[in-house]
């Protein structure tokens, strides 16, 4: 007569070692694919949007009824300000034309396209004051080529590769017109669309590295630099993501293709 064998209690934890350990491996290469695939689906969305604000700005030019044509235009969408207490994807404009607030949440419904990242946060937006920018002497309605542009920014966005920087001297981009920023995997400060419109934007918690502060204060400085980790003594944790576009760009995507008429 056989008898039958079964697995002893060593052998059985063995192999649950074993499988412990081939799963792991598989999680951490998954968890890196799925973090690869948001970041780049993120960085679409803010492609897009950046396409959406060059193009308002590109069919918002001020009607000037004036025979001096030196009104100032103002051709930038506002961000949706949240001092107003509402979120909604609405611009906040005064009815002189300026921006409520030159900082605040991407006007995502006024433009028609992407509401969120892909972590499910509202992208971050900002401004730079273009009411002293002026068509010299243009026609009245939209911009030419033929004629000339002044571009005054009083206080223009700069982007920088640490917090410390100072507004004088930016060390990767001055004279920014706008800037958006996706708060990353992290999401620390971020506001996520679950939230209500007329809910506060929850404040960045402890911890949050000065770097990632710097795109939370709303003054006119940014931070743009490599992912680092929450272990970094000397930045601290960064995973935002930022795009900008400076002032020369946007007159060149305004100016171009223009050209046809001229003398």
């Amino acid at each position: 007569m056989t008898t039958q064998r079964g697995f002893t209690l060593i052998e059985m934890a063995i192999v649950l070692v074993i499988i412990t350990f081939l799963v792991g491996g598989l999680i951490m290469p998954l968890s890196a694919q799925i973090q690869a695939r948001r970041n780049s689906e993120t960085k679409q969305i803010l492609e897009e949007a950046r396409e959406a604000i060059i193009g308002y700005a590109m069919t918002h030019a001020v009607d000037d009824d004036s025979d001096s044509n030196t009104t100032p235009i103002t051709y930038l969408p506002c961000p949706d300000s949240d001092d107003d207490g509402v979120v909604d994807g609405h611009e906040n404009r005064n009815s002189d034309g300026t921006c409520v607030e030159n900082a605040g949440f991407f006007p995502w419904v006024d433009l028609g396209v992407a509401s969120k990242d892909a972590w499910g946060n509202r992208l971050r937006y900002a401004v730079s004051d273009f009411g002293e920018m002026q068509v010299v002497p243009g026609p009245k309605k939209g911009f030419s080529a033929c004629g000339s542009l002044t571009t005054t920014m009083p206080t223009p966005l700069v982007i920088c590769s640490s917090y410390n920087c100072t507004s004088a001297s930016p060390d990767i981009a001055d004279k920014v017109a706008f800037v958006l920023v996706s708060h990353g995997p992290n999401s620390r400060g971020a506001r996520n669309v679950n939230l209500e419109n007329n809910s506060p934007t929850p404040a960045p918690p402890p911890g949050t590295s000065n770097n990632e502060l710097r795109n939370l204060d709303a003054d006119e400085r940014y931070v743009s630099r490599l992912p680092t980790k929450s272990d970094d003594e000397t930045n601290g944790e960064f995973d935002d993501l930022v795009v900008w576009v400076s002032g020369t760009q946007l007159v060149g995507r305004i100016f171009s293709g223009t050209t046809s008429g001229c003398p």
